[in-house]
């Protein structure tokens, strides 16, 4: 048995949404509270056809790349480009004509409302980010399909254009950000798709995804339903499976930043409800020892890192250099206290570290062997209450 094919559910995808953008649908969204300061500069056509569950601008920054994966007519491309101002860039990808046509049309009009332009929209499949298909669609106006070697033709043209005119480079990418559409994208095409959102963010950068998830497994003659696929129910991930996916990818700091409490809809008897994940990347890398150690904070008796390794509160371990720096950011910051070596050793003396495993790390290895200073208390400031530190 199998899930659904390209064309049942890809197809009634793109039908339902190219009819959405001419005239609004209110069954493929779920009610969302935008920021209203950013919705005056938006013309009313892109907000009323434009469909989501969430709001994953809110999680972005000044001075960011973002690029929105099924951005639609452009409603979140166009806050997150008064979020990340004139310094920041946004990229909107989307596979439907009819989306793109009011998302370019209307960017001028949002241009000039905010006073700068950095938004452009970009057709493509999100899960083939590297494939533009209005150069592929040019192309074949030249040279139509119209048989088994014309057929073959076009599919090594479109591997020539990944590699020579990629839609989306590799490491470009601060934040890729997406409204519920993730689940669009057909059952067997999901792990390329997280492994393309991987490969365009630059090392560092980060998912936030809103999208619709269930709390149970979706039975199959449910996945077979097109017009159930193509309103975000079918091909909705469980709620742990999605963060799962993220994990295969290579993803870490994989967290829940919201999750509704009462479900969108239920079919069935299984919940779907709103979720915004937030997961990261940059935890690859050679693993080198320069003597650092952390110390989990709490509040957690015990944890478990996306790199295996088990930190029990308060207690003092050895990290590589490369954990030592991950975890000095977001999202882990606020719960390690971080132990510098009293004596650095410098990158390149530095020898491999051993990851595999989790193991503690005696004070004597971060201050030296030979430490056996005795020093004079150290000033302690007095408190606004009068109380002194001692």
């Amino acid at each position: 048995m199998t899930s659904p094919s390209i064309p049942s559910a890809e197809s009634a995808t793109r039908e339902r949404y190219a009819a959405a953008a001419a005239k609004p649908e209110a069954a493929l969204c779920c009610p969302v509270d935008y920021d209203p300061q950013y919705l005056k500069a938006i013309p009313t056509e892109v907000i009323e056809k434009d469909y989501g569950c969430g709001d994953p601008s809110k999680h972005l920054h000044p001075g960011e790349t973002v690029l929105d994966l099924g951005s639609g007519t452009g409603k979140i491309c166009f806050i997150a480009s008064q979020v990340v101002g004139p310094t920041g860039k946004v990229i909107g990808v989307d596979m439907t004509d009819d989306m793109l046509e009011v998302a370019r049309r209307n960017a001028p009009i949002v241009a000039e409302n905010i006073g700068h332009a950095n938004v452009e929209f970009r057709k493509g499949r999100i899960q083939d980010l590297a494939l533009d298909l209005e150069i592929l669609d040019q192309e074949l106006r030249k040279n139509p399909i119209a048989d088994a070697n014309s057929f073959l033709s076009a599919d090594a043209l479109a591997a020539d254009l990944r590699v020579k005119h990629p839609l989306i480079a590799t490491d470009s990418i601060d934040v890729v950000v997406s409204n519920c559409v993730l689940n669009l994208v057909e059952t067997h095409l999901k792990r390329q798709l997280f492994e393309e959102i991987f490969r365009v963010l630059k090392k560092g950068g980060r998912a936030v995804i809103s999208d619709i998830v269930s709390d149970e497994e979706i039975p199959l003659h449910l996945q077979n339903d097109p017009y159930l696929w193509s309103g975000c129910i079918s091909g909705a991930y469980t709620e742990e499976g999605l963060l799962a996916a993220f994990e295969d990818a290579g993803f870490h700091g994989i967290e829940i930043l919201k999750r509704d409490d009462a479900p969108w809809q239920t079919v069935e008897g299984i919940e779907f409800r709103s979720v915004t994940i937030q997961a990261w990347k940059g935890k690859q890398g050679p693993c080198f020892e320069r003597n650092h150690a952390v110390i989990y904070k709490g509040p957690f008796k015990k944890v478990l890192d996306d790199d295996g390794h088990a930190l029990e509160r308060g207690k003092r371990y050895a990290v590589c250099d490369k954990t030592f720096t991950l975890y000095q950011q977001a999202p882990y910051r606020d719960h390690f206290a971080f132990v510098e070596p009293l004596t650095e050793i410098p990158v390149e003396d530095a020898k491999p570290f051993d990851c595999s495993g989790t193991r503690e790390r005696h004070p004597k290895e971060t201050k030296g062997q030979d430490y056996n200073a005795t020093t004079e208390a150290a000033q302690c400031r007095t408190g606004g209450d009068g109380a002194s530190c001692c």
